[in-house]
């Protein structure tokens, strides 16, 4: 089969590797697609090049081609999607059954189980309630998934900020209470206004830079939550601690490494993908053969107007 493989900065090649043998609890996957994560940016770009060469790759969705011994959940022909913790760029996988989420006949983008299961773990964590008033800050591919999913509890107001314009026109239509374009405009100000000067209950930072981080900490209400999803990798990144003390702020760490945490929010997830309460179909923007991988992390890098997702599809040519 063929698969990508990171052998250096900016560099991936396509190498001819050999299929794992499928044992016991295992199944073997035809890849249909796999999504190109922001996490794995950085070390495209040579900001954490340790440990390269590596196959790289994690959002894999694909159709179960042959079972191990002791198999019974999964059936050759089968959609699902995965949990992988690299490699998916590439024709073929072998995964555990127990990593492996069924997906629906209409979905057209199952890859995202993998970062939706990591937004749906990070609003359980933060746990908005009923009529919160939400500040989002970051409008990208995780940011449209965050408020996509709060909006399913039900807040009060969301307030999407980015200096986008198409971000911010993306979050208007998925029905955004109010957009900020904070270029121009003071997001503490728009949160006020909306909020009769209280401030956000929930804030969740989506950018990966002290900025977003000053933001969500301007916009929050004193006893709000201040989650952190975003990807803070290289170097440091400072907070006015002394006034984040006093304004006893809930901090969130929306971040997981547990395996069965992760698969209980891919599985939430994908269940409402496969009911139809969440379309995610439209953040999956530009796809790409395998052959074209290179273009793809080019294009979730440079993120040019109106990008959202690059999806690598490996059967396409």
């Amino acid at each position: 089969m063929k698969a990508a493989v990171l052998t250096a900065p900016r560099t991936i090649e396509l190498v001819d590797a050999e299929v794992p043998a499928v044992g016991a609890g295992q199944a073997r996957l035809r890849i249909v697609q796999c999504g190109v994560c922001t996490s794995e940016l950085d070390l495209w770009a040579g900001r954490d090049p340790a440990g390269l060469p590596t196959r790289i790759g994690h959002e894999i969705a694909g159709v179960v081609e042959e079972t191990g011994p002791g198999v019974s959940g999964l059936t050759a022909g089968q959609r699902v999607a995965a949990w992988v913790p690299g490699g998916g760029f590439a024709e073929q996988a072998v995964v555990e059954e127990r990593f492996c989420v069924p997906v629906a006949p209409h979905v057209t983008y199952p890859a995202v189980a993998e970062p939706l299961a990591c937004v749906v773990n990070a609003v359980e964590l933060t746990a908005p309630a009923l009529a919160d008033d939400v500040v989002i800050i970051g409008a990208g591919f995780m940011g449209a998934l965050v408020q996509m999913v709060t909006g399913l509890k039900g807040p009060r107001t969301v307030t999407v900020a980015d200096l986008r314009p198409d971000a911010l026109d993306r979050a208007a239509k998925l029905g955004a209470t109010r957009v900020v374009n904070t270029a121009t405009e003071s997001l503490a100000d728009a949160v006020g206004n909306v909020t009769d000067g209280h401030g956000a209950d929930v804030s969740y930072e989506i950018t990966g830079v002290s900025e977003g981080l000053r933001m969500a900490g301007e916009a929050t209400r004193m006893s709000g939550k201040v989650c952190v999803v975003a990807y803070h990798q290289g170097g440091t990144r400072e907070i006015p601690l002394g006034n984040w003390n006093w304004m006893a702020f809930h901090i969130v760490n929306a971040h997981f490494r547990d395996i069965d945490t992760i698969m209980r929010g891919m599985r939430a997830g994908m269940r409402l993908v496969n009911a139809g309460i969440l379309d995610v179909a439209g953040l999956m923007t530009h796809t790409f053969s395998l052959a074209s991988i290179a273009e793809a992390f080019e294009f979730a890098s440079a993120r040019p107007e109106h990008f959202v997702k690059a999806v690598v599809e490996p059967g396409t040519l």
